[in-house]
């Protein structure tokens, strides 16, 4: 069956990028908003920004004020800021919180009502130019049609998704991901992982993603346990800028499936950050979906070499699952004790998550019926184990 594939407009890759991007930004306009945190807001990566514009002759406004991950409020200050300001496009850089951002603020330029009227929905309209640069290895968000806001009223975190999300431009240097701490080291990689894995067992699945997928999850266990231990490693933080690049593609058409359907509403309960929560899922939510995509995660075992050609399919699928398992201990993952959640209060609300996580849609991509019970089920054994 034929599928459609998209991807950014552009994107420029490698040491230099931002330099080598200088005239397709002019493109865009000539005044920016840039969207960041407080850490980005005074590093060298945001010097190197201010300066590119201002040697090209782009005027800016910064709007450093996505702090932890993003929220409707967060947003709907960047669209006032926006249109006071008279923009033309927005420039997100840091992490994944503000390039989702950067993404949510150009959609409600253009489109009515608030950001909360969307969930569930495909947003149009003609957006003003997304230029997105990750200081982050994982997220994928410079690649991608989606954003994950926080609903605040609602206490849910919502996929918002629409081909115009797309940024315009992605910007990957790996220079910029090279002070990153251990932590986020961790957390983004292991949330590139997962885009890579779910996108290859999902229901979405195509030859183009699958290609993508399993070049990502390659290079994500040859070179994260070194970007982790030592992230002046330019060549692990090359090759996992890369990874999460493909990885973002991947679910850009592919889409993800359980792990990132239960992670959200723990992320939106307990603000545990996304790919610290995926990761702790990871074990549980795969091993659920093992059994409906056995030939799949029998390849991703013999493609990281943890599984050879004459061991069956369950077999390598059974390796892929303790190669899995012994990157994320290599990677110091918590469990949710040890992240400081206490057992009552995460029981307390298991079925809202089970509801909300059904809700997102993405468990439904899994090649094997996911339902209500089952989230539950899985939930409680992150205790249990």
């Amino acid at each position: 069956m034929a599928s459609c594939f998209v991807m950014p407009a552009r994107s420029v890759v490698g040491t230099g990028a931002l330099k080598q991007a200088e005239d397709y930004l002019k493109e865009y306009g000539r005044k920016a908003l840039i969207v960041t945190g407080k850490h980005v807001a005074k590093s060298v990566m945001m010097e190197e920004l201010k300066q590119t514009l201002s040697e090209i002759g782009i005027d800016f406004v910064i709007f450093d004020g996505i702090t932890g991950e993003p929220t409707d409020t967060m947003v709907e200050e960047g669209v006032m800021i926006y249109q006071k300001e008279n923009c033309d496009f927005c420039i997100g850089i840091g992490g994944g919180s503000p390039l989702d951002s950067a993404k949510a603020i150009a959609a409600m330029v253009v489109n009515p009502g608030k950001i909360a009227d969307y969930n569930g929905k495909v947003i149009g309209g003609k957006l003003p130019p997304v230029v997105a640069i990750p200081t982050t290895a994982g997220t994928g968000s410079e690649a991608t049609k989606f954003t994950i806001i926080t609903d605040t009223r609602q206490n849910i975190k919502m996929l918002l998704k629409g081909d115009v999300l797309v940024p315009a431009l992605a910007i990957v240097d790996p220079e910029f991901t090279v002070s990153g701490p251990k932590s986020i080291t961790a957390a983004t990689g292991l949330d590139a992982l997962t885009h890579a894995v779910e996108s290859y067992t999902s229901k979405k699945a195509s030859p183009m993603t699958d290609t993508l997928a399993l070049s990502a999850v390659k290079r994500i266990f040859t070179y994260l346990p070194g970007a982790y231990r030592n992230g002046e490693d330019r060549r692990a933080r090359e090759e996992m800028s890369l990874a999460a690049l493909e990885a973002g593609v991947c679910i850009n058409n592919a889409s993800v499936t359980i792990v990132h359907g239960m992670s959200r509403p723990i992320g939106a309960l307990f603000h545990v950050p996304h790919g610290l929560s995926n990761a702790m899922l990871l074990k549980e939510c795969l091993g659920f979906a093992l059994d409906g995509a056995l030939e799949r995660f029998a390849a991703l075992g013999r493609a990281v070499g943890a599984a050879g050609e004459t061991d069956e399919d369950r077999k390598a699928a059974e390796k892929f699952m303790g190669a899995l398992e012994e990157l994320c201990r290599a990677c110091e993952v918590p469990t949710l004790e040890e992240y400081g959640i206490k057992r009552e209060e995460f029981f307390a609300v298991i079925d809202k998550m089970s509801q909300d996580a059904i809700a997102s849609g993405s468990p439904a991509n899994t090649i094997k019926e996911v339902n209500a019970g089952d989230v539950r089920a899985i939930y409680k054994r992150l205790w249990d184990e």
